[in-house]
């Protein structure tokens, strides 16, 4: 996103929703009722919480609410991004499909740039161990079939801090 287009973004922003998204930088409350909590909080309630919050979704300005676990902690030390080489006929259905594998935390197409790089299918997958990543890996490749012509496994070298939309309060403003 361009600076001028998250700035247009940020001006649209109510007061609330900005108090909103600084209260949950750091995460929802790890509570029953995260949205009654936050309301609690900033003195509004549940359900406009809520309704903000899908506004901002349904405007753009932030694409979704969700869950991101440490894999470390919680014992999943082996990352494999696995990467196809799925026949463009193909690949809107496939994708779908190894999407949908309950052990593939995300998926995605990108271009190929050939001659270079032929995958056009990236799945990320997670184990315990580099067996089960590549477990896991012999599935994906059975459930493309002769969609495919190639993969590999791209192994995380390093943790990434991992964060959602920032915004500085108001009296960081320069």
């Amino acid at each position: 996103m361009s600076t001028s287009t998250l700035k247009s973004e940020q001006a649209r922003l109510t007061d609330q929703d900005r108090e909103l998204i600084l209260a949950t930088q750091e995460g929802l409350p790890l509570v029953s009722d995260p949205w009654g909590e936050l309301g609690r909080q900033l003195g509004m309630p549940a359900d406009e919480v809520l309704s903000r919050f899908q506004h901002m979704q349904e405007a753009g300005v932030i694409r979704r609410v969700a869950a991101v676990p440490d894999h470390y902690k919680l014992g999943y030390r082996y990352n494999g991004m696995t990467v196809w080489d799925v026949s463009d006929d193909a690949i809107s259905t496939m994708g779908q499909q190894v999407g949908d594998l309950p052990f593939v935390s995300h998926c995605y197409r990108r271009p190929r740039h050939l001659p270079y790089w032929s995958f056009n299918l990236f799945a990320m997958v997670h184990g315990t161990s580099r067996e089960e990543v590549e477990h896991k890996a012999a599935q994906i490749r059975e459930l493309l079939g002769d969609t495919c012509s190639g993969h590999t496994i791209l192994y995380s070298s390093a943790i990434l801090k991992k964060t959602g939309l920032r915004l500085r309060k108001q009296a960081d403003k320069p």
